[in-house]
């Protein structure tokens, strides 16, 4: 089993936090929301491994008590840039919908999404509300609509390159830890949740050409500001 215990230090913290620690220079490498490498003069993708997903992935979505036609504002949720990026041009682009924005700055929000007001919520809070919501749009799933192709949430970066043998090992851990998602779905558990389907299929790990291809698309919508 590959150890990197040798060589690093491992910390836990939400996507949009993990990205001030980056820059901040706090941390060396770091999964990171897609979007925030705009700001990076010199992303460095290290390795072959992220988060992405190649239609629903179920714990991204915008939820509301009407379509999204008669959306009037949405609460962003504010634990991932990237989502909140994807949002607005779905928002734009894909349903043609102008909307007022609302930054929500604690987990509150979820409660005060009612009448014409939807909300962007993410990771297991998302999962949690499959039920509570009559009108649930999916963003990975829209965007597989919108572009035909996947959508990378985050991927492990650095603001510098990182020597070759440690790419590799660090790829090698990633391959190891991903051969135990099983066990892991076990020992997560959300209630009437499907860990096991999330986990091995709703979330993709590995970064292949059409989910580069996937990046590329959505960062160059993000930099135009439009599609073209």
């Amino acid at each position: 089993m590959p150890d990197m215990t040798d060589v690093i230090d491992l910390s836990f913290d939400y996507p949009a936090r993990v990205y001030e620690q980056l820059m901040a220079g706090s941390i060396d490498v770091g999964l990171i929301p897609v979007a925030a490498t705009i700001n990076i003069p010199l992303p460095h993708f290290v390795g072959h491994f992220g988060i992405a997903a190649d239609g629903p992935v179920g714990s991204v979505a915008l939820f509301s008590q009407c379509p999204i036609e008669a959306v009037e504002e949405v609460v962003l949720d504010y634990q991932s840039r990237t989502s909140v990026e994807l949002l607005k041009i779905l928002l734009r682009d894909h349903w043609n919908k102008e909307v007022q924005f609302i930054n929500a700055d604690s987990d509150n929000y979820i409660q005060e999404i009612e009448g014409k007001r939807a909300g962007l919520i993410i990771g297991d809070r998302a999962l949690l509300q499959m039920d509570r919501f009559p009108f649930i749009y999916d963003l990975a799933g829209e965007w597989k609509k919108f572009t035909g192709l996947p959508f990378v949430f985050a991927a492990w970066v650095s603001t510098r390159p990182l020597p070759v043998e440690f790419v590799e090992r660090f790829d090698k851990a990633n391959e190891q830890g991903l051969s135990r998602l099983p066990e892991i779905a076990d020992r997560w558990g959300l209630p009437g949740v499907d860990m096991h389907t999330y986990f091995t299929d709703r979330i993709h790990y590995q970064i292949n050409e059409r989910k580069q291809a996937g990046m590329e698309k959505f960062l160059s919508l993000l930099r135009a500001g439009s599609i073209t």
